[in-house]
């Protein structure tokens, strides 16, 4: 499965290639037809989801009204999976956290504290019919798998995500500012589907590879993974908050929200000053232009570059790989 746009490749052709892969890649985790978890099977089926949202607002000024029914379907499926790995979510940030700051809390509260959370999560999986549920949602993408094929979608070449690229960078940059101003975690939650979405795109084109590309997409990816620890950190809050007494001794509670506290205005801090340099160095219109010029050098290269392009990406995922598989599930 390639999430990318490949060189040659017309745009309306490629853009279903790869919504139609990252559907049946979701819908087959959730019918069972991976080795996965259960867990690891709604993670990643939420994943693929996002991408293709993310490749909806590419390309949204070809569907029209047709845009807001496949997103709205897609969002609906996502929300489900997202109530399911809030559970896993903050048991994974629990661990992390207790990770970074050892010895901070005592055994006893660590212990209670994490014995809750995973009482709360085998609550919501005995709660109701989970494999029914998910066969459910995998239905509801195998329907949106099927109306690809339908999609309006006629423009090739850059003209085809000039919109969406230029649209992706303006809101992640608006709800910067917003966060700045608000400092508020629901806004931080939006700030980091915005980078997200942009951070997709950049994977999108990931076959024009340059060192531009390569630095920005690493920086989102980075931004997104702050953002994220800082979201989960927020559900762990809310759990604590709303039972305290169920966790740990007030002491134990109270110790437990100061190192939430804590690493949470290290991410803040953190996901600012990167924030700053991916969204002030250059407004929209001199972004969609900086990207047109790395299109049409891209359209135009000979085939020889182009291979050598292809063995460096090549390269660069071999040896991501296990940087990757070193950074816990919850990063992603």
């Amino acid at each position: 499965m390639a999430y990318r746009l490949k060189w040659g490749e017309p745009l309306p052709h490629a853009v279903r290639r790869i919504a139609v892969e990252e559907i049946e890649s979701a819908e087959s985790e959730l019918s069972g037809k991976t080795e996965s978890s259960r867990d690891e099977a709604v993670h990643e089926a939420r994943k693929s989801i996002k991408k293709v949202r993310a490749l909806l607002r590419l390309v949204r000024r070809e569907f029209g009204a047709c845009f807001d029914f496949e997103n709205a379907a897609l969002r609906k499926t996502s929300r489900k999976l997202s109530e399911l790995r809030d559970q896993v979510a903050a048991i994974e940030i629990f661990d992390h956290l207790t990770a970074r700051y050892p010895h901070k809390l005592s055994a006893k509260t660590a212990d209670s504290v994490r014995q809750e959370l995973l009482r709360l999560k085998r609550a919501q999986a005995h709660g109701g019919d989970m494999a029914k549920l998910l066969q459910k949602l995998a239905g509801q993408l195998q329907n949106a798998g099927s109306r690809v094929n339908r999609w309006p979608l006629e423009t090739d070449g850059f003209a085809a995500i000039k919109d969406g690229l230029g649209s992706g960078f303006r809101k992640g940059r608006l709800a910067f500012e917003r966060v700045q101003d608000s400092g508020q975690p629901e806004d931080y939650h939006e700030w980091r589907k915005r980078v997200k979405d942009h951070m997709y795109h950049m994977r999108l084109i990931e076959d024009l590879w340059n060192d531009m590309i390569k630095a920005r997409e690493k920086s989102l990816h980075e931004l997104e993974t702050w953002l994220g620890d800082f979201q989960n950190l927020v559900v762990l809050r809310e759990k604590i908050i709303a039972e305290p007494d169920s966790f740990a001794t007030p002491k134990g509670v109270e110790r437990l929200l100061d190192l939430i506290d804590e690493y949470q205005k290290e991410l803040r801090d953190n996901s600012i000053s990167l924030g700053e340099r991916i969204y002030e160095q250059e407004n929209r219109r001199q972004f969609v232009k900086r990207m047109k010029q790395i299109w049409i050098s891209w359209e135009h290269q000979p085939d020889s570059l182009r291979k050598e392009h292809k063995r460096e990406i090549k390269t660069n995922r071999k040896q991501a790989g296990p940087r990757k598989a070193a950074r816990a599930s919850h990063s992603r």
